[in-house]
């Protein structure tokens, strides 16, 4: 009788077959452990993109993109959103229980004596142009840090060294983030205010100049502080996978956050929200909403709904539902039916939502829909709209560096390929291939 607990793999060439053990996570597909594939069959696992491949075991994130669940340590974001605030999150994600009274105000101190930087850092600024992108900025100095905590100093494998990284990374990235901003603005840069709130910290040193204090309101500081919950953690995705492959070979936590920046750079992962708000530019005008509707039933036609449906998420995206109601709260407050841009958001929602193409594909608004159109309203530039992201995400992922950094079996991680060159050449000396044309297609320019 066969072992239900393995799933065999036939080779028909040499009609060999191999056992493979089956591994079952408390939610989600089984996986097979094909660790030893390569030593039984001396084959390896053909998979771009990681599309059906575990590469860890985590107890952090789960994701169920066909009903559209998202877990952070067992609780719905749903709930966490509505109930929690940023903070009491990412205690959440980096310790696997919420806190009590007692430890979310510890934490908060915490996070709130480490937002200052270096003055010493605040030079690397000036070493930019003023028109650099914020998130070249931002892989930048989140990159230096690395040469205010180095492995001389602190050691990142243990739980004091590990808290170092945590604290100041949390603390940090939203002070570095408004002054990556300021920086392209010209204008001077705001320190922070330990008596605010994270998001309303955040907020102040984004928006306030010496000339005159910046005070968001409930809608403003709401907003951010959801849209910031929504994006603290999405499992194994790309960046926090160069995080993690970075971590792996023990560098230094504060590089290995800032690779993760520059992945989360690329327009297929952090840029999204940005491309909505490209589309809406180029829909122009609630009267051409109709037509570009058709142009996105349209195969032929290469012009896409950004926003609207999800690589993951094949029902609906369980992000959206909860940030839309505070989307709505924010530009019901600046009187957004006089704002073109956001009246034409509203009402390609609206259609979009009622029309039967969209809800047999399942193409629903997407949280990046409603974080571009909340990023809008809030005043922030496109070009900041990813670097906002990034100081979202940075617990998510420093809270996978760290379970990672904690298990006793961690290997560096070394994946395979399938070589597709040249077979083994003879070397042929510089005179002999002078006199060999064919070798030489072209001419070097």
């Amino acid at each position: 009788m066969k072992n239900k607990d393995t799933i065999t793999v036939v080779d028909n060439r040499n009609n060999n077959k191999f056992e493979f053990k089956i591994k079952k996570g408390s939610f989600g597909p089984d996986v097979a452990d094909l660790t030893a594939f390569y030593s039984k069959t001396g084959m390896f696992v053909y998979d771009p993109g990681f599309t059906s491949t575990a590469s860890c075991s985590s107890e952090i994130t789960f994701i169920d993109g066909e009903k559209g669940i998202l877990l952070h340590r067992g609780y719905k974001i749903e709930d966490l959103a509505e109930k929690s605030d940023y903070p009491e999150v990412c205690y959440l994600l980096l310790n696997g229980e919420l806190p009590d009274v007692e430890n979310k105000k510890k934490f908060i101190k915490i996070l709130t004596n480490h937002t200052m930087l270096h003055e010493q850092l605040l030079r690397f600024y000036s070493g930019f142009r003023r028109d650099s992108h914020p998130m070249a900025v931002m892989v930048g100095i989140v990159g230096a840090l690395s040469s205010f905590y180095s492995e001389k100093n602190y050691d990142f494998s243990s739980t004091e060294g590990m808290w170092v990284a945590v604290s100041r990374l949390l603390a940090k990235l939203p002070t570095m983030a408004a002054m990556a901003y300021k920086y392209s603005l010209g204008q001077p840069f705001i320190y922070p205010k330990n008596n605010l709130s994270y998001s309303e910290n955040f907020l102040h040193m984004l928006f306030s100049t010496p000339c005159g204090e910046y005070h968001p309101s409930k809608a403003s500081i709401e907003a951010l502080d959801k849209l910031l919950i929504l994006h603290a953690d999405h499992e194994q995705n790309a960046s926090t996978s160069t995080v993690k492959m970075a971590g792996s070979s023990g560098a230094n936590p504060f590089a290995c956050v800032a690779a993760g920046v520059a992945s989360l750079w690329g327009p297929a992962h952090g840029g999204a929200n940005e491309s909505v708000i490209r589309m809406l530019n180029e829909i122009g005008s609630v009267n051409n909403i109709q037509k570009f509707i058709e142009k996105a039933k349209d195969k032929t036609d290469s012009f896409r709904l950004m926003g609207f449906g999800h690589r993951v998420y094949k029902n609906y995206d369980p992000r959206a539902n909860v940030l839309r109601k505070y989307c709505h709260n924010l530009l019901k407050e600046i009187d957004s039916f006089n704002v073109p841009l956001f009246k034409l958001a509203t009402k390609l929602e609206e259609i979009a939502l009622n029309d039967s193409y969209f809800i047999k594909k399942k193409l629903y608004p997407n949280v990046d829909f409603y974080s571009g159109i909340i990023l809008k309203a809030l005043g922030m530039p496109e070009s900041m709209f990813t670097v906002i992201f990034a100081v979202a995400r940075t617990v998510g992922w420093i809270s996978q560096w760290k379970e990672m950094t904690e298990l006793t079996n961690n290997k560096i991680s070394r994946p395979r390929q399938l070589y597709t060159g040249k077979n083994k050449r003879e070397f042929i000396e510089i005179e002999e291939r002078r006199n060999i044309k064919k070798m030489y297609p072209g001419e070097i320019k």
